[in-house]
């Protein structure tokens, strides 16, 4: 007998990557949604397959003292997705975060660390932070948040995790025909915003007017982005320096994580005078260009990246330090032909998917001395940790930041020496 859409009791004794809490009914494992640890909840399910169930937290019986009310009205079973943990307190989402990132490291990896998430500056309530919003659009022209594990659109007036920029565009008030999606891209540091409209079909969008200035941008099937009027993307401030950003280029979403990150990768990486190190998917030159500089013109630095834009942008960014050189292209494919550079240090920030092993293989064959490894997915992080310590590699060290508050993500700095 199926229990899709039926109620069941559970008590929550475990946490799970994705914003899930983990409980047994009748021995089956049940994941749980908008639940804490500890707690005793009534959940709807909503999935179900022959290994365990999910659910929706509906009613609380038992609640933990981590709870709290969550700050966004459109929060809750059934609604936007976007957020996993507005219901527990910051200090309660640091605590998870830590015992997910130990659990994957553990259970993929065989590594036993202790973890603690650290606070970034500048977001003490943990809202007013993400600075790039991408609202889905509906059949009505209606922008909103997709609801969790659905293509269904919640309508939204604004969005509390959303910096104060992209609420002054007020996307989700306006209507958006013949559009599928439209981006919010904002800088915190220079005030600068685009927006980028994804088109349903050939024909082109009907723009309405924007709550505040901001360039319009079109993107096309296959990713590419056509400025339609005003700049391509948004200039940046971190690491002492000014970046151009194109809008379909990666940057950090929280206002200080760039400054943050880059602190902790060169003090991870001691980078000397002379020394050669590696960026690899560096996007728009970030830790390139502070390797650079550390490395100074005795140096070399060597960046890949794939995307066309954040080249561009990266060879424009760092036009000033000739030791730093850009590369387009796949990263393991270049690291392949880089067999024979003799390499000191790496850096490593690549997708939510990971470096992979073909990518993993052809960096431990360049024998670099230290590795600075920057993942915003714990799961994929430590498969491929796993994949470097088979390769002669030891963690000497993490560091997890919550550049994400209110949601499962994290962000973590693994370091790695040769053993």
């Amino acid at each position: 007998m199926s229990r899709l859409g039926t109620r069941v009791e559970v008590r929550l004794d475990g946490v799970a990557h994705g914003g899930w809490c983990v409980g047994r009914h009748e021995g089956q494992v049940v994941f749980v949604r908008h639940a804490l640890p500890g707690e005793l909840v009534r959940a709807l399910v909503t999935e179900e397959t022959r290994r365990f169930l999910r659910a929706d937290a509906v009613e609380v019986l038992e609640a933990s003292p981590d709870r709290v009310e969550p700050p966004c009205r459109f929060a809750g079973p059934g609604r936007c997705g976007g957020c996993d943990w507005q219901h527990a307190s910051l200090e309660a989402q640091r605590r998870i975060k830590a015992r997910v990132v130990s659990e994957q490291l553990s259970r993929i990896a065989g590594i036993e660390h202790e973890v603690r998430v650290e606070e970034l500056p500048g977001t003490p309530d943990g809202l007013g932070w993400r600075t790039r919003v991408r609202f889905a659009v509906d059949a009505e022209g209606t922008a909103g948040l997709r609801r969790h594990r659905s293509h269904t659109v919640e309508p939204v007036d604004d969005c509390p995790i959303a910096s104060p920029g992209v609420n002054l565009l007020e996307l989700p008030r306006r209507r958006w025909r013949n559009v599928a999606e439209v981006e919010a891209v904002t800088s915190a540091g220079t005030g600068d915003a685009a927006v980028v409209v994804t088109p349903t079909a050939a024909r082109l969008p009907e723009l309405p007017e924007l709550g505040g200035p901001a360039a319009v941008l079109r993107r096309f099937r296959g990713g590419r982005i056509q400025a339609v009027h005003g700049r391509r993307g948004v200039t940046e401030t971190a690491a002492g320096r000014r970046w151009r950003v194109s809008a379909g280029a990666f940057w950090q979403v929280h206002p200080a994580a760039a400054e943050v990150l880059t602190d902790a990768v060169l003090e991870a990486l001691e980078p000397k005078p002379g020394q050669t190190a590696l960026d690899l998917y560096c996007g728009v030159g970030l830790f390139a260009g502070a390797l650079g500089a550390a490395v100074g013109e005795e140096g070399r630095v060597f960046g890949v990246e794939g995307g066309a834009d954040a080249v561009r942008d990266a060879r424009s960014n760092l036009r000033d330090l000739p030791q730093v050189r850009i590369e387009q292209g796949d990263v393991a494919a270049r690291l392949r032909q880089w067999v024979d550079l003799r390499v000191d240090l790496a850096v490593a920030d690549p997708p939510r998917a990971g470096m992979g092993a073909e990518a993993v293989e052809s960096l431990a064959a360049l024998r670099p001395q230290r590795i600075a490894y920057v993942s915003c997915d714990p799961a994929t992080l430590a498969r491929d940790l796993s994949a470097l310590a088979e390769r002669g590699y030891r963690l000497d060290g993490l560091r997890a930041f919550d550049a994400f508050p209110m949601t499962h993500h994290v962000e973590c700095l693994a370091v790695l020496v040769r053993a």
